[in-house]
């Protein structure tokens, strides 16, 4: 149970600051501004749904298919810790240049046309920088025992909250406009950044602890 609960805690605020459904809202209301509300609903629960696969793809499989390709699991913290760090301090100096890179990627659904996978899903919601975070902490799972089950539902609970979140968000972008606006956004996706920053130096402080961990047990065998 415990185990489950530190998963929660441990993909929850990397997967919102990440997805950032607060700040996605803001542009899927503008992107979807011409249509109507229930279309707007719609689309909303399809991306939300589509979200929750890619979430699910990426946290339960993505590692395993990186160990089957030879990389330790040492090695995928490692590099999904620096990569986690690296993103979070991104989004803490520079939350606009994400926001930029957004519009970019919604630009297309303004078509009018079925775009609930793309680009609302792939490439704006749910994303390479998404899929990347989401397959650093699949690789922080235990390496085997009973704990392994308690993270893996730990995660699925965290991905499947984050996708009603984006649900919600999207369905009530307006709403959320009015409430908080583009800079209030701006200040959740910075508190939350540091939240990303602070468990991507967790899984790479791990991930360095497990490379570095056989050479001092071969430098001092047991006697």
């Amino acid at each position: 149970m415990s185990t489950m609960f530190a998963a929660f805690l441990l993909a929850f605020p990397a997967l919102f600051s990440i997805v950032n459904p607060i700040g996605s809202a803001l542009i899927f209301s503008q992107v979807m501004a011409h249509r109507t509300h229930d279309e707007r609903a719609r689309l909303a629960r399809l991306v939300g749904s589509y979200s929750l696969a890619v979430l699910l793809v990426s946290l339960w499989a993505g590692s395993y298919v990186l160990n089957f390709f030879g990389i330790s699991l040492g090695a995928l913290r490692t590099a999904g810790g620096l990569l986690v760090a690296i993103r979070a301090w991104e989004l803490l100096m520079a939350p606009e240049v994400q926001e930029e890179r957004k519009e970019r990627q919604a630009a297309p659904a303004s078509a009018d046309e079925d775009v609930a996978f793309f680009p609302l899903t792939m490439p704006f919601t749910t994303g390479p920088g998404t899929i990347s975070v989401a397959i650093a902490l699949g690789a922080s799972r235990p390496e085997s025992g009973p704990g392994l089950w308690g993270f893996f539902v730990g995660v699925t609970a965290a991905a499947v909250l984050i996708a009603l979140l984006v649900w919600i968000a999207y369905t009530s972008a307006d709403r959320i406009i009015a409430l908080l606006g583009h800079s209030g956004a701006r200040v959740v996706t910075r508190l939350v950044a540091f939240l990303l920053l602070c468990i991507g130096v967790q899984i790479l402080s791990t991930g360095v602890q497990d490379l570095l961990m056989p050479i001092f047990q071969g430098m001092h065998p047991p006697r």
